[in-house]
């Protein structure tokens, strides 16, 4: 069921995933943008006036990152491994973030290609601690697009 005119998406439902596997126990998403360079043409006119005008430009490659429970699954270390050991062909993946509507249907799905983990860090851990431990990590990737 889609939104109605009145209503907007809340922002806990979405799902992740990379190469078509969902990540499980997700529970932050950030860095989701999309963006292009401006090019900034200053000139002069004829009768000597000043003018900035600025012109759309590429678009930008960009990051996001994930926050999840930490597992004992060693995929995204594992991924991290194949990136520093330099293999750029399986450290290449796709991945997408899909946003969902109350009832769960998706309303929005950001893609990226040509993504790869720069970075995985554990929360701090804390004897005596009451809170989860959480794994994140930060994708990069070349492309994206909005369906």
């Amino acid at each position: 069921m889609a939104l109605d005119a009145l209503d907007t998406s809340a922002a806990n439902g979405f799902i992740v995933t990379v190469d078509g596997i969902q990540i499980p126990k997700v529970n932050e998403v950030s860095g989701l943008k999309s963006e292009v360079d401006k090019i900034e043409l200053k000139q002069q006119t004829s009768d000597g006036k000043y003018v900035v005008r600025q012109l759309i430009g590429r678009a930008k490659a960009g990051e996001f990152t994930v926050t999840r429970g930490l597992t004992d699954s060693k995929t995204i270390t594992d991924w991290l491994k194949t990136v520093a050991e330099g293999d750029v062909a399986g450290a290449r993946k796709t991945a997408s973030v899909q946003l969902l509507d109350f009832a769960g249907a998706p309303i929005k799905t950001y893609n990226f290609v040509n993504c790869w983990v720069r970075s995985v860090e554990v929360n701090a851990l804390k004897a005596g601690a009451a809170e989860q431990a959480t794994e994140k990590f930060t994708v990069c990737y070349d492309e994206s697009t909005i369906s």
